[in-house]
């Protein structure tokens, strides 16, 4: 969390970091007790990375970039539908049939969607607005990340203002959890 940098490199380097994470939950045997911990902690940056997307880069996508509404709405599909396997997710332990089928399709949702923002909204992104609004952008990202919720809360806002007046509420309650539990935390 927090790396520096523009919009477009703190969210890619955000994506370096969840890749690691699937890796890590890759090369354990199915049914290993890590892969839990490591799916945990994915899921605690996938949510914050998302809020901070959904609360500041989704909308300078739609005021900046060319037929951004469109692009903007088909990656908050994405997100949904990856917040609601996270969601599921959730309620497994590792030893669980359930927990490898959804954190395979989590894999395979999130690796789609990292390659679509790579490929194809981020060079747009960084044709239609000047360095300096992307440097304003990761500043903004950055600072959302910090007061983010870390579990996934499909049922809440997605589009400002409802979101950026909720998000650090529940990421407030959210972080107590994981503090009281232990959640993302090596036992």
């Amino acid at each position: 969390m927090g790396h520096g940098g523009n919009v477009i490199d703190e969210l890619t380097t955000d994506h370096r970091e969840v890749e690691e994470l699937f890796g890590k939950i890759e090369a354990l045997p199915a049914g290993h007790k890590d892969r839990k911990l490591y799916a945990d902690q994915a899921t605690i940056e996938l949510v914050r990375h998302s809020v901070a997307e959904e609360a500041y880069l989704y909308p300078a996508v739609r005021e900046h970039v060319p037929n951004g509404d469109a692009l903007a709405d088909k990656e908050l599909e994405d997100h949904a539908e990856a917040e609601q396997i996270m969601k599921d997710l959730e309620g497994c332990q590792a030893d669980d049939a359930e927990f490898d089928r959804l954190i395979g399709r989590l894999m395979s949702e999130i690796r789609a969607h990292v390659a679509d923002e790579e490929g194809n909204l981020f060079p747009r992104l960084r044709e239609a607005c000047p360095p300096e609004a992307l440097d304003r952008l990761g500043d903004k990202i950055r600072q959302a990340k910090k007061t983010a919720p870390t579990r996934p809360h499909p049922a809440s806002p997605d589009k400002p203002p409802m979101n950026k007046l909720l998000a650090p509420g529940a990421g407030m309650v959210d972080r107590v959890r994981d503090a009281l539990t232990g959640r993302g935390k090596p036992g």
